[in-house]
């Protein structure tokens, strides 16, 4: 059904904790914040938890007190991706029954050693992607058994196929073509957890309601991806805004080894809530 009512704006910060925020996460709050807030919309916090190897308990409050000492408090409950399993399971059953994933059984190693005897290698937007070495000839996945003991990968090829050409809009960069192969064959469930990024974030977007996505560009690339998974899956598309990083002093975007930048460390040296946000807005940031 159609309407001419305005879509309601509702934005999303998704830290993972297994580390503590840092001044490239603060960005990222503040323009999801900002954003909802300037139109009068909802900003949602998720913890992206799926990790558990990773993950450490401390970070969910350390997090969450960070943002509300920055200013930026949410709407509802925060929720936690390792509560939506059943939902990430019940995605890849549909992708399945399309025949569009694959079983996996490469190792980190083994796809190393394929990669290093090709002549030329496929490559992507941050290096090699993976070879192909699993996907069943003739591109038939595969699509009978449990999501463990394996990984599983997206065939982009056939569900390129399947969906058609497809775009979607970015606030800063317009509306851009969808190039299905960028990233390659994904993982959509590792093996050991279940699920992955690229599924899990799409299918909760589409949970939580989220309009317009906002986020760093260097995830400029995930979004080819996840708009296919989208179109595959049946599920709505939001307006996305890949925003500059926080770059340190060489020029690179922040990462967790950059703990003198962290929030609660900035807090610790005696900093203001709005002396750690101007930081921000310098033209070299750190």
């Amino acid at each position: 059904m159609c309407s001419n009512e305005p879509v309601a704006v509702r934005t999303r910060f998704a830290p993972s904790p297994t580390g503590r925020l840092h001044l490239g996460h603060a960005l990222a709050a503040r323009v999801a914040h900002d954003f909802a807030r300037g139109h009068g919309g909802q900003f949602l916090l998720r913890h992206e938890d799926i990790d558990v190897t990773r993950v450490r308990g401390e970070y969910f409050a350390e997090i969450e007190e960070d943002l509300l000492w920055l200013g930026f408090a949410w709407d509802g409950p925060a929720l936690r991706q390792s509560s939506r399993l059943p939902a990430y399971d019940a995605a890849l059953d549909q992708l399945r029954a399309l025949g569009v994933v694959y079983r996996c059984n490469c190792t980190r190693r083994e796809i190393q050693v394929e990669l290093a005897a090709m002549l030329a290698a496929p490559q992507g937007p941050e290096g090699p992607l993976y070879p192909g070495t699993c996907r069943p000839p003739g591109g038939e996945a595969r699509q009978h058994g449990a999501p463990t003991g394996h990984a599983w990968r997206l065939d982009s090829r056939k569900a390129a196929e399947l969906t058609g050409p497809l775009s979607f809009v970015d606030l800063r960069h317009g509306t851009l073509t969808v190039q299905p192969e960028l990233l390659g064959d994904v993982v959509l469930a590792r093996r050991d957890i279940g699920t992955a990024y690229h599924l899990a974030v799409v299918v909760d977007d589409a949970y939580q309601e989220i309009s317009h996505v906002t986020r760093g560009e260097d995830l400029l690339p995930a979004t080819h991806v996840q708009r296919l998974l989208q179109a595959l899956l049946g599920l709505p598309e939001p307006v996305y805004w890949h925003h500059p990083l926080v770059l340190d002093a060489q020029g690179r975007r922040l990462a967790k080894r950059h703990d003198a930048l962290a929030i609660s460390t900035l807090r610790q040296a005696g900093l203001s809530a709005a002396e750690v946000l101007q930081r921000l807005d310098e033209p070299q940031n750190t």
